[in-house]
């Protein structure tokens, strides 16, 4: 996973309540297991029209917000079923932070296995910094001091879980974290299985050779 440090780009504004993982990503979507080709149909059903043509008005439509990294929302972001597609679509589509008044805990715990920083802020912030968006203007976030700098020179503060900014800094998921803290035990018992049932550790170019 690629480790996170700050992020500058034009925040898409996005301000809506209880946006939650249907919505993200739709269920049509599911079957696949590969991530790749997901952010292509993040908010769907709200970026096109019923005839499948793209809806101007909507954010992710606009011009101004191609390729931009960060996304505003409201309160609740990622509420509904616990569809991990939901972080791969966003994450795909290029997207390293989402900023909202909250999250749904199981969206923010799949968000930090995949790379992506939940920022939760204050309503206050969020118009601003949606406002900054709109005025078509940067916002960087910056996880190693925990803030968010304006382009007008204002800083807001954030707090962040200290597990989750360590993964999130070091580039650790789950499978990383665990070798990590563990690979000397994991060594030790690979040699001892070894020892006692070498079979095992067999390749089938060994089982030939004997």
């Amino acid at each position: 996973m690629e480790p996170f440090r700050r992020v500058t780009s034009i925040p898409i504004p996005l301000l809506r309540d209880n946006i939650d993982t249907d919505i993200i990503m739709p269920a049509r979507y599911l079957k696949t297991v590969t991530r790749s080709g997901l952010g292509q149909h993040i908010f769907e059903n709200w970026r096109k029209r019923p005839d499948g043509s793209l809806d101007p008005a909507f954010p992710l439509n606009d011009p101004r917000y191609q390729g931009a990294a960060i996304l505003v929302a409201g309160r609740n972001f990622g509420c509904g079923s616990s569809r991990e597609h939901a972080v791969w679509g966003l994450v795909d589509r290029g997207i390293r932070v989402v900023i909202a008044e909250s999250f749904a805990d199981i969206f923010a715990s799949n968000a930090v296995k995949n790379g992506l920083l939940t920022v939760e802020l204050a309503r206050a912030d969020l118009d601003r910094i949606a406002a900054t968006g709109e005025a078509g203007r940067t916002v960087t976030v910056d996880l190693e001091a925990c803030c968010i700098l304006l382009a007008d020179g204002v800083r807001i503060a954030f707090s962040v879980d200290p597990f989750r900014r360590r993964c999130l800094l070091e580039g650790l998921d789950e499978v990383t974290l665990t070798l990590a803290r563990h690979a000397d035990a994991i060594r030790a018992f690979e040699d001892r299985q070894r020892a006692a049932a070498p079979w095992l550790w067999e390749t089938p170019t060994t089982r030939i050779a004997h």
